[in-house]
């Protein structure tokens, strides 16, 4: 055997073999990196990093347990002129400048044990393995023979050569202490320059802390090609963090940066680098510290597999497919895995030396599941990152015990941008920017174990938490203890809000009220709540507010909280999305069939709305045709939203609110011609209320060919696009406001949705278009656009949150696309972005990591999806002019041409306006009327309905002067009053019809949802307000094609139910500005100094200061 010494100029000197005869086998490691030897439990530190390393390198370990034994000689062989140094603290070189304090031992550790027990080699590189004769062949010439090799070569830092000037004068990576040599002589002939580390990952981070500590350049810029530092270890928010204290620091940190060139002058020296966007920087140094390159030259020319990405193939026993040569650390790779960190190839010295030492009677080692935590201080600040702390992203690795949820794929060591959630984990997360701590930890799904995580700021638990990981136990605690400590239970929103707060301002409903409705048994859903309390049957404003009550104390009594659509499905409103998406429903019966309850169900007035929606967010057919034209509620039933008075208003689409003149006239003409009354709206449009349903078809025909589209203000849709002027007028504009409205609206017109979306753009901060108000909103910048979510006004008006800042105008689109088709597909009914962002897990944060990060790797499919919905547009009154089965629904009445007047008409500010309601509904008990005498009487015929599917069709009717509601549901025919009581409205016959499963039929009125039974003993009643009544009356279909009604004589249905009777006149509110007017009558349009003597009359009475 060679016994090596080493000479100061660190040359290899051989002495010849050794005298000494052993029959101890041969142990060859090629490689003295810190995988072979470790270090003696010794931590190192930096004012930058401490990094904390607290097991042993592969050779030690085989010293420790062969000490007894002592079955092997170890020959090691290193590449460069240093005994085994700490890698980890490189940047510490640029401090003190000696080489020694990095040496993980000392030189005399190495000369310290039996003789011929440990040799080492240094300046010598193995060029050569030679299987068959088990030997090894060096550079100098020698050859070195073996029992047992190892390989554990190590790795080096990559240079990106594909990069234009990479050869340059002033390029460098980071990687040896020869590598720092360099750099520093280099740093020592440029002072004052500007330095650059490309690579924002450990190594990248601390070259970059010593090139500062060197003191040769001016400054020292971090490149960092992903969104954060430190992608490998840390999320989203920890990287965040730490980005901050590193600029704090005095380092410059560039993300999102992709160097394009080095740029050169004619001496191939460095003079800066440019960007992939175009972007140039000057500096004079480039230092590479974008990864590392596992070493496996020596492994392919000897013959040994090797993986197509690099590295030696090994099995879990540290194998490779030569016989008697491992490989571990850097270099190797398992299962196509590579490391580039400490830990795990620790993992693989422990595995492999006690499997290299181990008795016959022990059981071998296996390596299945690398550790790669990670403890250091940066800045002072602690961070690290435990067990399996991308869970959340990646899948699991491994799960404990008999757990059989999906696992990951194993990927490759390239960096990750792309953060998918895994169904197997759940996140708990905490975040406190003042401290700064942040802190994840990840969990199985049902709590039991403890995953991963990580921490900054706060790393006190590290080890314990590690532990727990590795050991694999299920908790003894709940996972918010880990953070929270032990807690009482947390309360919700809704706790802020005093029992006497006033939840429902419609019908004055309390907090209270709610709450021991809820508490007594009385309601367990939100219909019950409406039913007992009236709350949300209102202008249902409140409804959500209710919800959130409801929830909360469900959960407190220990019950259930449901988050089903409705009594028909068992999914949620998302759940049912995306099952329709998956398997191409395209009808309420096929719906029904694959995922209700009861598959013959005929759904409700929460249900069909909302399948009716995403039925059209996918498939956008046309809702008046006939399978989908009963899912619709009553405004796109009828293409227009109703009013007071059974009336329709009529708004044209004006995009970004740019109107020719021409057009202006049309809708003039319009309004003048049908005597409607006109308002421009908050959305900067025309509003035309008034018409009637059998005069809409004329109305749009004469907008259609004036060159006007649907305005969809009836649709849960994207109604306005409001815009300022922007530069095309304003001295302040700073972008074309109008321009990017107009094309904006013009995209995504007619895309259903939810709820209702608003959009603005605004020319400048001036912010006159109101775009944070918005569902989404832009505001222009020098470098393009801000883009706002999730704002609206409302019943809980929300600011807009920033999404994206500087988007180009060629950009925005693509992110508007992501932003609704997410929203389209994940949203709850009714629920607007404003609600949905606020339930978002995480909020913004995860919008922006879902829409603009692809943390779920579907930006490319929204895109798709929305360009799919843009491709199918059609102006949906168009179509239904060219269409004569949809223009049959336009009639006020079935059976008769004639019209009437619901409501008396009120002239005010030359315009005419329905009178207001009263306040009081229509108490009369119409369903106990007794009826003095009743006859069979035909009043439509068989054929105005349809014999499905599907399995609803209606008709109002009229009778004298009553009108009358008549359904056709599943092959039998039922009838009822055409008014609801509650509002005196005429409009039944337009409700949505719902069922159980015990065969109840209820139609819901179209105006606030007072639900009516109308079928079996308690057919009339109204479900949600006990109050309120309507009458019935048999109904059926006779062979001579009519439908027959057992009614009473006109005269006696007219005494009842009569419209004249009921129709709401002036005479019945009272004025709510007759005070007002009276008070300050006179004071309108006259100069102040003729108002003096009204100001006088009126005594006026000041406390304090007497003026």
């Amino acid at each position: 055997m060679d016994n090596v010494n080493v000479n100061a100029d660190s040359s290899v000197v051989v002495e010849g073999d050794n005298d000494i005869t052993t029959n101890r086998k041969r142990l060859v490691v090629v490689g003295l990196g810190m995988v072979a030897l470790g270090e003696d439990n010794t931590n190192f530190s930096h004012s930058f990093f401490r990094v904390e390393l607290t097991n042993p390198g592969f050779i030690e370990k085989v010293i420790k347990l062969d000490a007894k034994r002592r079955q092997y000689d170890i020959v090691v062989i290193g590449e460069e002129p240093h005994p085994a140094y700490n890698r980890v603290s490189l940047s510490s070189f640029f401090e003190h400048r000696n080489v020694e304090n990095l040496y993980l031992n000392p030189k005399e550790w190495y000369t310290s044990f039996e003789p011929g027990s440990l040799s080492y080699h240094l300046n010598t590189t193995v060029t050569e393995i030679v299987p068959e004769k088990k030997l090894v062949k060096t550079c100098s010439g020698n050859c070195i023979s073996y029992d047992t090799l190892v390989l554990a070569i190590g790795s080096d830092a990559i240079l990106p050569t594909r990069i234009p000037g990479s050869d340059a004068n002033g390029v460098f990576v980071y990687r040896t202490i020869s590598d720092l040599e360099r750099l520093i002589e280099f740093g020592s002939k440029h002072q004052g320059d500007v330095g650059i580390t490309i690579g924002g990952g450990l190594l990248g981070l601390e070259a970059a802390k010593g090139m500062m500590d060197m003191g040769a350049f001016r400054s020292v810029k971090v490149i960092e090609m992903c969104r954060w530092v430190l992608a490998r270890q840390l999320d989203g928010d920890a990287g965040s963090l730490v980005t901050e204290k590193i600029r704090d620091l005095g380092l410059d940190v560039l993300l999102r940066k992709q160097v394009s060139r080095i740029n050169v002058n004619d001496d191939n020296n460095v003079v800066g680098i440019t960007f992939a966007d175009g972007e140039i920087i000057d500096c004079s140094c480039i230092c590479f510290a974008v990864g590392v390159r596992p070493r496996d030259e020596l492994a392919r020319t000897s013959g040994v597999k090797c993986a197509e990405r690099g590295g030696i193939v090994i099995n879990e026993l540290l194998e490779t497919s030569m016989p008697d040569v491992f490989a571990i650390g850097d270099c190797a790779s398992w299962e196509n895995m590579t490391f580039g960190i400490i830990a795990p190839g620790i993992e693989m010295a422990d595995v492999l030396s006690f499997n290299l030492t181990r008795t016959t009677e022990q059981t071998p080692k296996y390596f299945n599941r690398p550790d790669l935590s990670t403890k250091l201080k940066l800045l002072g600040v602690e961070v690290a990152s435990f067990g399996d702390f991308f869970a959340d992203r990646d899948g699991p690795k491994s799960l404990p015990m008999n757990l059989k949820l999906p696992l990951r794929q194993n990927s490759t060591n390239d960096a990750v941008d792309d953060e998918s959630p895994s169904p197997s984990v759940k996140a708990l997360t905490y975040k406190d920017p003042f401290g700064p701590i942040y802190k994840k930890y990840l969990f199985t799904t049902d709590g039991r174990f403890l995953l991963g995580g990580m921490m900054i700021g706060d790393t006190k638990d590290y080890a314990k938490l590690n532990q727990m990981v590795r050991s694999q136990k299920p908790l003894e605690s709940q996972p918010s203890e880990f953070i929270l400590g032990i807690q009482k239970d947390g309360a919700g929103d809704v706790d802020d809000l005093d029992d006497d707060t006033q939840i429902c301002s419609c019908h004055n409903v309390l907090k209270c009220d709610i709450v021991e409705n809820i508490e007594n048994g009385n309601c367990k859903t939100i219909g019950d709540l409406k039913s007992c309390t009236k709350a949300g049957t209102g202008c249902g404003g409140c409804v959500p507010i209710v919800q959130s009550i409801l929830n909360k104390t469900m959960n407190e009594m220990g019950q259930e909280v449901s988050d089903h659509l409705c009594s028909h499905f068992p999914y949620s409103r998302a759940d049912l999305y995306n099952i329709i998406a998956v398997k191409r429903l395209k009808t309420l019966e096929d719906v029904m069939n694959i995922c209700g309850k009861h598959p013959n169900s005929l759904g409700c007035e929460i249900c069909k709305p909302a399948v009716g929606s995403i039925l059209a967010s996918l498939f956008n057919q046309h809702v008046l045709d006939a399978n989908v034209h009963s899912l619709q509620d009553t405004n796109d039933r009828f293409l227009a939203n109703i009013q007071r008075n059974g009336s329709y208003s009529v708004i044209p689409r004006i995009p970004g609110g740019e109107i020719t003149p021409d057009k202006l006239m049309a809708i003039s003409q319009v309004a003048k011609k049908y005597n409607l009354y006109c308002k421009i709206t908050g959305g900067q449009r025309i509003d035309m209320f008034g018409a009637r349903k059998n005069d809409l078809l004329d109305i749009w025909g004469e907008l259609v060919s004036s060159g006007l589209e649907s305005g969809h203000a009836y649709a849960k849709a994207l109604r306005t696009v409001k815009s300022c002027v922007g530069t095309t007028w304003c001295r302040f504009g700073v972008g074309d406001s109008v321009g990017m409205a107009i094309r904006i609206e013009n995209r995504y017109k007619g895309i259903r949705s939810p709820h209702k979306v608003k959009a603005a753009v605004s020319g400048c901060v001036r912010e006159c278009a109101e775009a944070q108000n918005k569902d989404f909103g832009l505001i222009a910048t020098e470098k393009g656009y801000n883009l706002f979510v999730g704002g609206n006004g409302g019943a809980k008006p929300r600011h807009a949150e920033l999404l994206a800042k500087d988007v180009p105008p060629e950009d925005i689109i693509s992110l508007i696309d992501r932003y609704l088709i997410f929203y389209i597909r994940t949203a709850d009914r009714l629920e607007r972005t404003a609600r949905w962002i606020e339930k978002l897990p995480g909020g913004i944060k995860y919008l922006k990591e879902v829409i603009m990060d692809d943390k779920l790797g579907i930006c490319a499919d929204l895109e798709k999806q929305m360009e799919e919905l843009v491709g199918s547009y059609f102006c949906e009154w168009a179509e239904a002019l060219e269409s004569p089965e949809r223009q049959r629904f336009f009639k006020q009445f079935g059976n008769t041409e004639e019209q009437i007047e619901n409501v008396e008409i009120v002239k005010e500010r030359d315009q005419q306006r329905p009178a207001n309601w009263p306040q009081d509904s229509a108490t009369q008990d119409f369903r106990g009327h007794k009826w003095e005498t009743v006859s069979w009487q035909p009043v439509i015929r068989a054929n105005h309905f349809g014999d499905g599917p599907p399995a609803i069709s209606s008709a109002n009717v009229k009778r004298g002067n009553t009108q009358l509601a008549v359904f056709k549901i599943k092959g039998k025919f039922y009838a009822t009053q055409q008014m609801c009581p509650h509002r005196r409205a005429f409009v039944l016959s337009d409700g949505l019809v719902g069922d159980d499963d015990r065969g109840k039929y209820w139609v819901s009125c179209p105006y606030h949802k007072r639900n009516f039974d109308l079928n079996g003993e308690q057919a009339g009643r109204c479900s949600s307000d006990e109050g309120l009544s309507i009458a019935t009356f048999p109904a059926e279909e006779r062979e001579d094609g009519w439908v027959y009604l057992k009614l009473p004589g006109v005269e006696e249905l007219d005494s009842v139910l009569g419209t004249e009777k009921w129709r709401v006149k002036k005479e019945e509110s009272q004025d709510p500005f007759e005070k007002v007017d009276k008070r300050y009558k006179g004071l309108r349009g006259k100069k102040i100094g003729e108002c003096g003597v009204a100001v006088l009359e009126r005594e006026i009475v000041l406390d304090g200061i007497d003026w």
